[in-house]
């Protein structure tokens, strides 16, 4: 091998050469890989080196290659981690199978109560598990091993130790031959640290130990020390998926069901210690100080900035369940969490640093993160990147962690003390009493907050939850005195947080984001039904932290990737059982609707586009749950079901409200002989994905009673037999209430053809020749039966029921296009009734203004009714009320029913 001169700086790089120079071509030529590892090791062992010595001149031979790479080829970041990753699995896994074959032949195999080999598994945290691993780098290791027992013992039935004990001395075994520094060096440091309860804690410990610990004791700051972990050794248990019973026990406590902002704090007290750590160490040694790593700026606070939103939004968005930094990245971009140009930012700067910290610790084999002081070393480092000077070196560096340093005191630097409400209140001043603060308040507020004294949940929080608690309290009341907010938000807010008291993650969101918990005061001050909806499903509050949540629409096509996508995420990691795709289903729905609900209170959506997405949404749901019912059911005959949805009433018409059930009917198009039975299955498993109760709730409530023959009739019926009941073909047909439902029927879901198959019957039964005085007769009757049902109460006009209502509108308009589409096809179209009350007027079926004005009445209804439902109060007004609106309607009835025809 010649000597590159670039190389050759390094101290480290020398001694290699003049301690190994004869067998440096061991090594085969390129990048290190598992291949090269392998027959570097075997030839080692075969000219006689035991395990631990070819362990570690193979690793001496591998960084020389990647310093060489690197420094004289430019090597990519990711090839240098990922070949020194390889060189830590190759090692442990050998290291692993040596001593268990030594302590079997002592003690025999460790066993299971059933007669099984008790399996021990090397965990890799931290660089190792993410593969990111330095040159230079120790490895952060835990040992894991499956069930309690004892072992078989050797030949002669002796020696019999328990399983914990066989297991700790693989542990010192494995040490031995991997981390103790012997003449040839060490393969690499180690340290167990990270396991449970430190070093006071087992050198091994049990599955079952490990999930009790976790579940009990686990701090905050491990989540993020198990985020990156991964089962390194044995090869054999990872490629069996034996490790996944490992993986179900951590990932829980990882990613939080819920999201979670105890973190933030966790994590800001970790940061501390290690910048005050920092700080000390760099006392009277300014060299210190530059260290690429610890210091402000450095690689710790990209990592913390990415792990920190990984923590606290992984639980509900699996796709960011990802351990490399650097893949972490865009994949919260597209989660909406960093946008581009930040994420962009701190990748460069993470590569920059990496590979500084690289050629830092190339001079000397040393496990330093400190730039050198001596002149010819950084004049080397900066040569080996690519600058002509240190000073440009120096100057990249300053301004790569200067944007670092930004972004993660953005993130992590708490409440903005700038914000309104929150100079008062910083998180270092001294927090009022209750009894200094209830004197401040209004009357509702106060009594609401006095209760809060012997409240058994208030009294039972740890006092850092109280302290949150009561900040938030006082911030509340801050912006009620400026008039920020109401005095009945503030009540209502009360009446939420008392709700969630056991889940403190949500008082440190409120506290973290000021501007969540203003426009989550707005929402509530707005009206009732946020209120609950916030308290049925918590989680969708942290909507309110986007900057764009109220300048967007709801985007089908959006929705159903990104929900594909997060499936995908799940089946990667082996989590993608129907109870989670249930509740991921889930929480994507009430997101939706919560997005909508917000710009809807904040005035940015009409109550028709409040509808259109409402509606937009259950399409998506329909298609994507179909989607994958089919592909879970056991039946399934085809990759695509040839299979529809045809959606009636409100869902049809495009007007669904909050909370609405969905009307729809289920046809099949398919020839399979066994297709009836087929798709029945699949309607009972579709319709139970829609409406099954979880942790998480529902999604809809289902009606079917427009199929054909209503309750009596079939789940599910052949798009033939429901084409032909339509069109009153056969003995068995279609009522006219039936048809006036046609009216405002669409298809929601099947390939191109149903959906014109769909449209060309609707044309057929809605422009069929009809008597009009029957018609007209049938309608009035079944208005009148309705009137009977609904009785309007003394001095109150209900908007929807009472005569001049929303209903007399939506019969005329359903007799207008059974009776007229056949002469006017204009009225076909399922444009909602204040469009088509308009269309009619134009085409002469009503008299001038008449047209208009019921379109104009019944909008303004609609807006009433629609924040009656919000405000969850009944939606009846005066009758001295909406005179005009009423006579509009009224007098839309009479034209078309009662005038002489």
């Amino acid at each position: 091998m010649t000597r590159p001169s670039m190389a050759l700086h390094s101290r480290f790089a020398q001694r290699i050469h003049r301690r190994y120079e004869s067998i440096l071509t061991l090594l085969p030529p390129g990048c290190p890989g598992p291949a090269e590892l392998k027959v570097t090791f075997t030839q080692l062992k075969a000219q006689g080196q035991s395990c631990a010595n070819a362990l570690r001149i193979t690793r001496q031979l591998v960084v020389l290659r990647l310093l060489t790479l690197d420094c004289e080829q430019q090597l990519a970041l990711a090839q240098v981690t990922q070949s020194m990753t390889d060189l830590a699995e190759f090692a442990l896994n050998e290291a692993l199978t040596e001593a268990q074959m030594a302590l079997d032949q002592t003690h025999g195999a460790p066993m299971t109560p059933q007669g099984q080999r008790a399996q021990v598994w090397i965990v890799g945290m931290g660089k190792l598990g993410a593969r990111e691993l330095n040159v230079s780098s120790d490895i952060d290791l835990i040992y894991i091993y499956d069930e309690d027992g004892e072992t078989a013992g050797n030949d002669t039935g002796r020696n019999r130790i328990t399983n914990h004990e066989y297991f700790a001395k693989v542990v010192r075994a494995v040490y031995a031959l991997v981390g103790d520094t012997t003449e040839h060096g060490f393969v690499f440091r180690v340290d167990l640290a990270l396991r449970p309860n430190g070093n006071s804690g087992p050198a091994a410990v049990s599955l079952d130990a490990l999930e009790e610990y976790l579940h009990v004791q686990g701090r905050e700051w491990e989540r993020f020390a198990w985020l990156k972990s991964r089962v390194v050794a044995p090869t054999d248990s990872v490629l069996s998926g034996a490790t996944q019973a490992l993986r179900k026990v951590v990932m829980p406590f990882v990613f939080r069901r819920y999201l979670d902002y105890n973190v933030f704090d966790a994590l800001r007290i970790l940061h501390r210690q290690i910048r005050e750590h920092s700080v000390k160490r760099s006392a009277g040694h300014p060299e210190r100080a530059n260290d690429v790593k610890l210091s402000r700026g450095g690689i710790r606070e990209i990592e913390f900035t990415v792990q920190l939103l990984q923590v606290v939004r992984a639980g509900q968005f699996p796709e960011l369940r990802t351990r490399p930094t650097l893949s972490a990245l865009p994949r919260l971009v597209r989660a909406g969490l960093m946008l581009a140009p930040a994420a962009a930012n701190l990748a460069r700067a993470y590569v920059f640093l990496r590979q500084l910290e690289h050629r830092i610790q190339y001079l000397d084999d040393q496990q330093t993160h400190v730039l050198p002081t001596q002149d010819q070393d950084l004049n080397w480092i900066a040569h080996t990147m690519g600058y002509e000077t240190s000073q440009q070196l120096l100057g990249q560096l300053d301004a790569h962690r200067e944007i670092v340093a930004q972004e993660f005191d953005k993130l992590l630097g708490g409440p903005n003390p700038q914000c309104k409400g929150c100079q008062s209140i910083k998180p270092t001043d001294a927090i009022q009493t209750m009894d200094e603060l209830l004197p401040q308040l209004g009357e509702s507020f106060r009594q609401r907050l006095d209760a809060w004294r012997a409240h058994p949940r208030v009294l039972a929080l740890r006092d850092e939850a109280r302290v949150r608690l009561w900040r938030l309290i006082a911030r509340t009341a801050q912006w009620v005195k400026e008039g920020t907010v109401t005095e009945e938000a503030a009540v209502r807010l009360t009446d939420w947080i008392e709700s969630l008291l056991r889940r403190e993650s949500y008082l440190a969101l409120l506290w973290e984001r000021p501007n969540v918990h203003e426009r989550l005061l707005r929402l509530l001050g707005a009206a009732r039904w946020p209120a609950k909806y916030l308290m049925l499903h918590p989680g969708v509050i942290d909507e309110l932290a986007g900057a764009d949540i109220f300048y967007e629409r709801f985007n089908p096509q959006e929705f159903e990737t990104d929900l594909d996508h997060r499936r995908q995420a799940l089946m990667g990691t082996g989590e993608d059982d129907e109870e989670a795709l249930l509740n991921l289903l889930r929480r994507a729905h009430h997101a939706e609707v919560f997005r909508t609900l917000a710009r809807d209170v904040e005035g940015k959506l009409s109550v028709e586009q409040v509808a259109d997405d409402l509606s937009a949404l259950a399409d998506a749901v329909l298609r994507i749950t179909t989607r994958w019912c089919w592909s879970l059911l056991k039946k399934a005959h085809r990759p695509e079901p040839q299979f529809g949805i045809i959606a009636y009433g409100k869902l049809g018409g495009k007007e669904l409200g909050y909370g609405s059930d969905l009307d729809i009917v289920f046809v099949f198009d398919d020839e399979d002989e066994n297709a009836p039975e087929i798709y029945a299955a699949l309607v009972r498993k579709l319709i139970n994905w829609l409406t099954v109760k979880t942790g998480e709730g529902d999604l809809y409530e289902i009606d079917t009673a427009l199929r054909p023959n209503g309750n009596a009739g079939l789940l599910i019926t052949s798009f033939k037999s429901y084409a032909n009941y339509q069109q009153q073909r056969g003995s068995n047909t279609a009522w006219t209430w039936e048809h006036q439902a046609m009216t405002r029927a669409r298809c929601v879901l099947g390939d191109t053809s149903l959906h014109e198959r769909f449209d060309a019957v609707r044309q057929v039964v809605i422009s069929a020749p009809r008597d009009e005085s029957s018609l007209r007769a049938e309608i009035a009757a079944m208005r009148e039966r309705m009137a009977r049902a609904h009785p309007d109460k003394p001095g109150q006009f209900d908007i929807k029921q009472s005569a001049g209502g929303m209903i007399d509108a939506e019969f005329v308009m359903q007799f207008l296009v059974l009776s007229q589409s056949g002469a006017h096809p204009e009225l076909m179209a399922n444009a909602g009734n204040i469009a088509l009350l308009e269309r009619a007027e134009t085409l002469g079926l009503l008299p001038q203004g008449l047209g208009h004005a019921a379109a104009s009445a019944y909008r303004t209804m609609r807006q009433i009714q629609h924040k009656a439902r919000l405000d969850e109060t009944p939606s009846h007004v005066p009758t001295e009320s909406l005179q005009a609106e009423r006579n509009a309607i009224l007098a839309l009835w009479q034209h078309v029913f009662t005038s002489a025809h």
